[in-house]
This record gives C-alpha cells, sequence and structure tokens, in this order.
C-alpha cells in the first residue's frame, strides 16, 4: 500500500473545491466551464510532480509513467475528443435546427397537449428518449429533451425539475449500446477480450434488467412532478428567443466543459489507480459517486477489468451510471440541459443529489443482495 503524499493531497484537495466552489461561490457559479476547466489544467499539473518512485510501486511501466501530468496524448485528448466524439457538431448542428425549427416544435407540441393529456406526454417522453439515448446518442436525446420541455406549458421550476429526472433516464438509457455514450464504449473495449469476448448487445443483456425499470420508474416520476398546464407559462415560452450567437457561445461553453471534464479525469486518473482499483466492489460502488463531479468514461477506463466477475462489473458501472446525474457536471446530458435552460449547480443539486442517493441505494440493495438477474440473450 503506498502512503499517501503531496500530490494525493492536492488531488484530493481539487476534488473538494470543485465540489463545493460552485455551491459558495457565485462567480464560480456563473463561470462554471472556466473554474472546471482551471482545475482539470491544476489537476494534470499537480500530477505532474509525483515521483517516478511512487508511480512505479503502483504498477505503473515505463509508457504509463510517461502519460503522468501533461504530455501530447492528454492535450491533444481534451482539445480534440469534444470535436471528434461529435459532441460539439452535435449540439451546434441541432442548435440551428431548433433555432430555425423552435416554432413549428411549439405548434405541434401545442397540437399534442390539445388531445392527449400532459401528463402522459412527460411519461412518453422520459421513457422514451432515455431507452433510444442507446441508438440516437445521450447528446442528441438531451437536446430533443430541453426543445420538447422548452415547448411545453409548464411553470420553469417544473421544468427544472422534469429535465433533472429526464437526464437521469437519459444517463442510464445510453449504456446500453456502445453507441449511447462514451462509457459504454469503453467498457466493451476494454471487455471485448476474453471471458466475457464483449460484442454490441452485451451491455443490454447484462444491463438491461436494471437499466429498462429504472427508465420507466423515472418517466413515472416525471409524472408525479408535472402538475397542471399553464397558459401563462405557455405563452412565455413561445416568446422565448434565442440568436445566432447564443447558439454558439453554448456550443464553445460545452466544448470547454467537456475539456475541462477530460483534464480532471486525467489528472486524477494517479489518485483512481493507487486508492480504488483495490477496493472491494460494495465499497466501489459508493465510492463511484464521485462520478457526479468527474467523467464517468476515465473512471470506467480505470476501474474495468475482464478479470473481474459479472456482478462487480455491473456494480461499478451502475455506480458511475446513477452517480453521474446527481450534478452537472456528472454527464454530457446534464451539461448540455443546464446550459440552454440556465440551471444551476444549486437548482440542480436540490434535486439530483437526493435523488441520486435514493437510487444509489435501492440499486445498491438489488445488485448486491438480491438475488434476481436476468440475462437477455442478443
Amino acid at each position: 500500500m503506498v502512503s499517501p503524499t503531496l500530490v494525493d493531497i492536492g488531488l484530493f484537495a481539487i476534488v473538494l473545491v470543485v465540489l463545493v466552489g460552485p455551491f459558495m461561490v457565485k462567480k464560480i457559479e456563473h463561470n462554471l466551464e472556466a473554474f472546471l476547466f482551471v482545475m482539470g489544467v491544476l489537476a494534470v499539473t499537480i500530477a505532474g510532480f509525483e515521483s517516478r518512485a511512487v508511480l512505479e510501486a503502483i504498477g505503473y511501466n515505463h509508457e504509463q509513467i510517461a502519460e503522468v501530468g501533461w504530455n501530447m496524448k492528454l492535450i491533444m485528448e481534451a482539445a480534440m475528443e469534444p470535436v471528434v466524439k461529435g459532441i460539439v457538431p452535435a449540439v451546434l448542428v441541432a442548435g440551428l435546427l431548433f433555432h430555425y425549427g423552435r416554432s413549428y416544435a411549439q405548434n405541434a407540441m401545442a397540437a399534442i397537449l390539445d388531445k392527449v393529456s400532459i401528463k402522459l406526454v412527460v411519461f412518453l417522453m422520459v421513457v422514451i428518449l432515455g431507452l433510444a439515448s442507446s441508438v440516437i446518442t445521450a447528446i442528441i436525446s438531451a437536446l430533443l429533451l430541453v426543445e420538447l420541455v422548452n415547448c411545453m406549458p409548464i411553470d420553469r421550476q417544473t421544468k427544472i425539475n422534469l429535465v433533472i429526472i429526464a437526464c437521469f433516464s437519459i444517463g442510464l438509457g445510453a449504456v446500453l449500446t456502445p453507441v449511447g455514450e462514451p462509457l459504454s464504449t469503453i467498457a466493451v473495449t476494454k471487455l471485448q477480450g476474453a471471458p466475457y469476448n464483449a460484442g454490441f448487445f452485451f451491455l443490454f443483456n447484462q444491463l438491461a434488467i436494471y437499466i429498462i425499470p429504472g427508465v420507466l420508474a423515472m418517466g413515472a416520476l416525471a409524472v408525479a412532478f408535472t402538475g397542471k398546464k399553464s397558459q401563462e407559462a405557455c405563452h412565455v415560452a413561445a416568446e422565448e428567443t434565442e440568436t445566432l450567437r447564443d447558439v454558439v457561445i453554448r456550443g464553445a461553453k460545452v466544448y470547454l466543459f467537456v475539456a475541462a471534464l477530460l483534464l480532471l479525469g486525467g489528472g486524477m486518473k494517479i489518485a483512481i489507480d493507487k486508492y480504488l482499483l483495490t477496493v472491494p466492489p460494495q465499497i466501489l460502488y459508493w465510492v463511484n459517486s464521485i462520478s457526479a463531479i468527474l467523467d464517468n468514461a476515465t473512471m470506467t477506463a480505470a476501474e474495468l477489468s475482464p478479470a473481474m466477475e459479472i456482478t462487480q462489473i455491473q456494480a461499478v458501472l451502475m455506480g458511475l451510471l446513477i452517480a453521474g446525474g446527481m450534478l452537472i457536471p456528472g454527464n454530457i446530458p446534464n451539461i448540455i440541459s443546464a446550459q440552454k435552460l440556465n440551471i444551476s449547480s444549486k437548482d440542480w443539486a436540490k434535486l439530483g443529489v437526493p435523488l441520486g442517493l435514493v437510487m444509489m441505494l435501492v440499486y445498491y440493495v438489488w445488485v448486491f443482495y438480491i438475488p434476481f438477474h436476468i440475462e437477455f440473450a442478443l
């Protein structure tokens, strides 16, 4: 066991600042992207001071040691991944489409709500976007979500609650295929060899028993948070305007946000390798709640191993997926939705944290103590 070093203390201090900063300081709250980027830069810089002896003691080889701290691979990843993975292009293209098509979307939603109960529409929206995210990606699902919610004749607080609940649904559903989100892509890649020989439907086969009920539960919860239609709210939503400049700025903010999370994940990797990889799965499940502020794809890459039993794999992934919905930085859908609807960190945490903790507790009991596991055969 490697003793804590000054580098570890510095990295843990960054985690603490990232957790409490947005809630304590208004300027951080209003400039969250820049704040996270600075924290990411600090994390990578501090990690670079770790001694070679310590890195060798935790099993790093020459290539892994070269990738600690600032290196060209990490720089290129932070610079290119938000674009190469399609996150920023999707936000910009969808933003332009919705900018010019908002009136049509509002008219269509109004026509639907004239004939269908708003609660049924909410349930179907949360469930369908959650499950469809595994095919159309979590990014597109989140973009569709905010535009649909914007067109609904409900008050702002209800919109915020619906978006947070729906983002939990999207975050869960996207894991069912490798194309849904980076976490699922990395998981399948790491498990594609023996003994699991993971293919396209591997995660669906292993996790659908947990994911589908969770998505349906989020749909039911969203209905519980939905009141009656408000004509005033509908009128206000119809008058909202967004310029092309706003679309571009939002894309730039999402780019900075994603780059920041990649840097944070890169800087924190040595702490994850030191302290998490030998932790029992029951404890690791709860420790993974840190993915509420870190890139869960990075943590998946660090933690997941084909040497794990299937229950351990399920626990690791479920812990990361659920915790990702608790705070804005935890998942791409959260980031996109918060940017679009101007949801503050405090507003998100008011519902996201308690809901996430309840879900973590329910799934903890289910995964570890209820012998009810169904493997789908696709």
